[in-house]
C-alpha cells in the first residue's frame, strides 16, 4: 500500500516523503542511501505515517506536507490520523 511520512531529523527538521514500502523507505533513510536531505541529519525518526489507496494521492499528501511551515508540522504530526481529514 502507498504511503505518505514524516521524519523529524536529528537537527529538529522535518522530511515528508511517500512511497509504496514503507519499512524499506525508513531503512534506506537510516542507512544514508535516503533522499541527500536525510542523509546528512542522521538519525531520523519516524513523527508520522498515513497509508492510503493510490501512490498518487501519497505523493500529493506529501507536498501538501512539504508545504506546511516547520512549525505547524511540528504541532500537526500529534493530531494526524489520517490523510484526508488534514488541509492546508
Amino acid at each position: 500500500m502507498p504511503w505518505a511520512y514524516l521524519l523529524e531529523c536529528s537537527d529538529g527538521s522535518y522530511y515528508a516523503g511517500s512511497t509504496v514500502d514503507l519499512e524499506r523507505r525508513l531503512t534506506e533513510h537510516q542507512d544514508g542511501v535516503g533522499a541527500a536531505y536525510t542523509r546528512r541529519r542522521r538519525p531520523v525518526r519516524l513523527a508520522w505515517s498515513g497509508e492510503f489507496d493510490r501512490i498518487d494521492e501519497a505523493f500529493a499528501f506529501e507536498k501538501r506536507i512539504q508545504g506546511w511551515g516547520r512549525a505547524k508540522r511540528r504541532v500537526s504530526r500529534a493530531g494526524f490520523s489520517g490523510g484526508s481529514e488534514l488541509t492546508r
